[in-house]
């Protein structure tokens, strides 16, 4: 590791080898960025941030021919906040937010237009899809599928390899994409599958492995293929 200082701010920074840093980045002070490292233009990096190896931050939208990314979300400026790591080989795209103290793990990808409130731990090989916004104090454990067009609000826990999902219709129509909604401190068992649209209340629990297919009311469980309630939480 070298201390240098960077073509965008002129503050310093400790970086590793082959590193690329935009000319219209802006770093905050203290940042720690690893080996081969990539920040694209646009991007604003609080202070001591850590960026690991190989993470791409800020990396361009790709478009197909039927993106829903509009041209709007692609032109703001993908920002990470104060105190945040960003885990190895990771990939933040351009346009999404990353919060204050946050904890992004190896090989996760947000995606344009979302964004990821202050202390939200996202674990390693997660991926949260465009336009989704995430609490505060979040956790999405490892390999959970965090679909498009989803809220998930504050101290929710979704367990590792959890899948929702925002199209009812499985690319038959062209009626908008709704994903779930989870409610504050709602917990989602490990594999457990949410149908587009459904609601997940207050403080509700989601068994592993329950498929769950329509809305699941505050202070309750619900476990099963589909998902049954079977006890209120007190």
């Amino acid at each position: 590791m070298k201390k240098r200082k960077t073509q965008s701010t002129l503050r310093d920074t400790i970086s590793g080898e082959n590193v690329v840093i935009s000319k219209n980045t802006l770093l905050g002070e203290g940042v720690i960025i690893g080996n081969g490292v990539i920040i694209h233009p646009g991007t604003i990096i609080g202070n001591n941030v850590t960026i690991q190896d190989y993470a791409i931050i800020g990396k361009p939208v790709i478009r197909s021919l039927r993106s829903r990314s509009t041209p709007a979300v692609m032109k703001k400026k993908t920002k990470i906040g104060n105190g945040t790591v960003i885990g190895a080989h990771s990939v933040i795209i351009s346009s999404a937010e990353i919060g204050e103290r946050c904890f992004i793990g190896d090989h996760a990808i947000v995606r344009e237009g979302s964004k990821i409130g202050d202390e939200t731990i996202v674990g390693g090989g997660v991926i949260v899809e465009n336009n989704t916004t995430v609490g505060k104090r979040v956790k999405l454990q490892t390999a959970c599928y965090i679909t498009a067009d989803m809220i998930i609000e504050d101290d929710v826990f979704i367990g590792p390899e959890a899948v929702t999902t925002n199209d009812k219709y499985m690319g038959k129509t062209a009626d908008p994409f709704r994903g779930p909604i989870i409610r504050k401190r709602a917990r989602i068992g490990a594999s457990a599958v949410l149908l587009p649209g459904v609601v997940i209340g207050k403080d509700a629990v989601v068994g592993a492995g329950a498929v769950v297919t329509k809305d699941v009311k505050t202070r309750t469980m619900v476990l099963g293929v589909p998902a049954k309630m079977i006890k209120r939480l007190d």
